[in-house]
């Protein structure tokens, strides 16, 4: 079977400003492979026409991305090209044929997860089953290796795909029920073995729910104190349900006094090794578990930039602390990226090595 993807874009602005690959990724994961995707100026009609009426004829699917704003035109276009109309709101379908008029970004993949893949399954008479991996901090040839061990091993049967972003890895194996369960079962074997020590999930759950559920199996409480990462670690542990029952405090010490005054790290390390240092982590995670209102303590310093912080320390560079009252560790990373690439992966490392810590 044969699908297609259609994209409309404003050719004033680049790609980026075109929130179309959270749906396409949603497809790829759902099973539903697009043979082409054709990307096209909203303002050219004829040019939009002309290729839903060719790939109407050619596909047995066919998905429409684009803004909100020109959903309305965007069915006018695919219904007269379907000759019908659409009985749902974003799924119009004929006997041979399946359109989708889809809003962009995590709208979209939504509707693809909840709506289009089921009917696309539904259609080609075919069910599959899929495993989740998620992982973190998996060095680059690392996982290009053992995904390529778990793609030889598929011998083609079943699909294999990465997707990673601020450091995370999510690693979807799809299969359908022609697919024998010992090559299934194989494949996802080599996965987690190749990637057993940066491997925190064996389903599709967020780093924030793995923590927070390992702190209530443990019966802990967790506190944070940041630096840099402004809150973020705290907000990626409340923002679970029921995280009031293990999240104690979160500080956000940006100022050196704020430092001292809150969390006890000495004036002599400040002035000394300077705000972003192994021992500034230390302390702050140490001033956190002193004052004895919980069991768990998370520490982020660092320099996410753009600009450095006027010593001869790069940007990129961070300290993460993470200990118990019996005992702290401090982690040294050199990340690299913007601003938000370099605050968002430290947060994603904070969690896992907290997360690790708690589950030794």
């Amino acid at each position: 079977m044969k699908y297609a993807g259609v994209v409309l874009r404003n050719n004033k602005n680049g790609l980026s400003s075109v929130g179309y690959a959270p749906v396409l990724d949603a497809l790829l994961a759902g099973g539903v492979f697009l043979d082409e995707v054709v990307l096209l100026p909203y303002d050219a009609p004829a040019r939009v026409s002309a290729a839903l009426l060719r790939l109407s004829t050619e596909c047995d699917g066919v998905f429409l991305v684009c803004a909100r704003v020109l959903a309305p035109s965007a069915k006018d276009a695919v219904a007269a090209a379907a000759e019908g109309t659409f009985s749902e709101e974003y799924l119009l379908e004929t006997e041979d044929c399946l359109f989708a008029v889809l809003p962009e970004g995590e709208r979209g993949a939504a509707l693809v997860r909840t709506e289009v893949v089921p009917r696309v399954d539904k259609r080609r008479r075919r069910t599959y089953a899929r495993v989740v991996l998620r992982a973190v901090c998996a060095p680059q040839e690392k996982l290009k290796e053992v995904l390529a061990a778990a793609d030889e091993a598929g011998k083609g049967r079943l699909s294999v795909h990465a997707l990673e972003e601020y450091g995370c890895t999510r690693i979807e194996v799809l299969y359908d029920q022609e697919t024998p369960k010992m090559i299934a079962d194989e494949v996802v074997r080599i996965l987690a073995d190749g990637l057993k020590e940066y491997v925190y999930a064996m389903e599709d759950v967020s780093l924030g729910e793995r923590l927070v559920a390992a702190l209530k199996l443990h019966r802990l409480h967790v506190s944070t104190a940041e630096s840099f990462t402004a809150g973020g670690v705290g907000r990626e542990i409340v923002r679970v349900p029921g995280a009031s029952a293990v999240f104690y405090e979160g500080i956000n010490a940006y100022d050196n006094k704020a430092k001292h005054e809150r969390l006890g790290v000495s004036d002599f390390t400040l002035m000394d090794k300077g705000a972003v240092s192994d021992q500034t982590a230390y302390e702050m995670a140490a001033g956190l578990l002193k004052q004895g209102h919980c069991d768990v303590a998370i520490a982020t310093t660092g320099i996410a930039g753009p600009d450095a912080d006027g010593t001869n320390k790069p940007v990129g560079l961070c300290y993460i602390a993470v200990g118990t009252r019996e005992n702290v560790r401090v982690f040294r990373f050199h990340l690299s990226g913007d601003r938000e690439t370099v605050t968002r992966t430290a947060i994603n490392l904070a969690l896992f090595l907290a997360y690790k810590e708690v589950s030794q």
